[in-house]
């Protein structure tokens, strides 16, 4: 009888906790040719006249030309071609947005002075109310000026710009072979993670559209500036080119 007893206790613990586990809703692990149009969409240029330098004083033009698929990887080529550094920014804004869950991405950095890869999201109601009162959540980024730092921050109408909001983790192999970039996002708080450390915690005791904008769809964006006020106005023009890739995205829920 108590073996009856303890079987269905365990059984019954089991389905629960099976229950309880998030479920992959969305991937993308970049296999074909080309990148998907019903998912992805380009920025191109330097941002003007809207967005000149990207709002950050950024360096480089982004176009369709600067990244392929290979080997189930999307790889941004960071270029310098006469004054002209070249980029690729992309973003799945209107196609894929998601609210809650874990977002991870597996990549490889770029490097060299001058370098600002990033893997980041933006509110979906951007349009109508502006940057920072969207939100920002910038699960990776990373400067070639500062090796071995890997920056995680949240951005909003509270504080945003030099925000208070960030953690700068030192991780000694960042630069070497792939890595997992991750945030944890509940209705009540955002943890941030690198590989299998959770590296920041972002949970405000007042939540309002100032404090807490992270209550509606945000959509994924990967690029890499060059230069720029984060990324550092000296750039070292002998480690072009660089590469940026990236394996997968995925999103559980």
């Amino acid at each position: 009888m108590k073996k009856l007893v303890l079987l269905h206790v365990l059984c019954f613990g089991f389905g629960f906790a099976q229950n309880q586990e998030r479920k992959l809703v969305w991937e993308e692990n970049f296999n074909g040719t080309v990148l998907d149009d019903k998912v992805w969409n380009f920025e191109l240029g330097n941002g003007c006249p809207n967005n000149c330098g990207w709002g950050n004083n950024e360096k480089q033009l982004y176009t369709k030309t600067n990244h392929e698929l290979i080997n189930g990887n999307l790889v941004i080529t960071i270029k310098k071609e006469d004054d002209i550094y070249s980029s690729t920014r992309i973003t799945t804004s209107g196609k894929r947005e998601f609210q809650y869950g874990r977002m991870e991405a597996r990549a490889k950095l770029p490097t060299g002075k001058g370098i600002w890869p990033a893997f980041w999201m933006l509110g979906s109601n951007i349009a109508n109310v502006g940057w920072p009162k969207c939100g920002e959540i910038d699960i990776l980024e990373y400067v070639g000026r500062e090796p071995h730092m890997v920056y995680t921050t949240l951005h909003t109408q509270d504080s945003h710009g030099n925000s208070v909001n960030s953690k700068k983790t030192e991780i000694k192999n960042i630069e070497d072979g792939f890595h997992i970039y991750a945030v944890e996002w509940t209705k009540d708080k955002i943890d941030f993670f690198v590989d299998d450390q959770l590296v920041y915690t972002f949970k405000p005791e007042i939540k309002n559209e100032n404090t807490w904008p992270f209550n509606q769809p945000f959509f994924f964006i990967l690029n890499v500036a060059v230069g720029g006020n984060f990324g550092g106005h000296e750039v070292d023009n002998t480690i072009f080119p660089q590469q940026y890739s990236v394996d997968y995205i995925r999103v559980y829920q």
